[in-house]
């Protein structure tokens, strides 16, 4: 009777072990940065501005 229940407690014991399975392994994903433009874009626009001005103001 003894060696059923020692039989019986291993077998719960072992099936316990392997009851979540494998799992995905989480893998993430590299972060990408975008590289911004420089800052002399944001003074082109104005700066057109200034010599269309001064071309109508001259004419």
């Amino acid at each position: 009777m003894k060696k059923i229940a020692l039989a019986t407690a291993f077998s719960l014991a072992a099936t316990s072990a392997f009851a979540g399975g494998l799992s995905d392994p989480i893998i993430e994903e590299p972060i990408i940065v975008e590289e911004t433009s420089s800052s002399a874009g944001g003074i082109l626009v104005p700066l057109l501005f200034l010599v269309i001005a001064a071309a109508v103001a001259s004419s």
